[in-house]
């Protein structure tokens, strides 16, 4: 079962998401910000990351270069999901590591559809 790690500050879409997600069979795990992301990377190895941009204290483009300097998260796929859609944005946290972006609200289906891409 593949494992995915779902960053956001907000809970309500924590619990939606991961309820989408774990309705297609995949294994979630739930951070509410950057911090807390990386501390549960330390003890959980997903097969792909889905964070928020704009959160409290650390937002998703430091979060993304701070897994990226993890060597067991170098190469794991990370899909920023926000409600930002500037391209300069979605440019930075291309450069950051970023392998994808969705703009919210993201229908549940091309969410799979995505996933199924990144995490066959």
């Amino acid at each position: 079962m593949k494992t995915i790690l779902l960053v956001d500050d907000s809970t309500t879409l924590l619990m939606s998401i991961k309820a989408i997600l774990e309705k297609a069979g995949y294994a979630v795990q739930t951070a509410t910000g950057g911090d807390a992301a990386l501390k549960l990377l330390t003890t959980v190895k997903p097969n792909l990351m889905i964070t928020d941009l704009n959160m409290p204290g650390m937002d998703g483009i430091t979060l993304i270069k701070e897994v990226k300097k993890l060597p067991a998260c170098r190469f794991m796929p990370v899909l920023v999901m926000t409600t930002e859609s500037q391209q300069q944005k979605r440019t930075d946290a291309r450069a950051a590591g970023a392998t994808g972006w969705l703009v919210k609200p993201v229908k549940p289906e091309e969410l799979i559809e995505v996933l199924k891409k990144l995490v066959p």
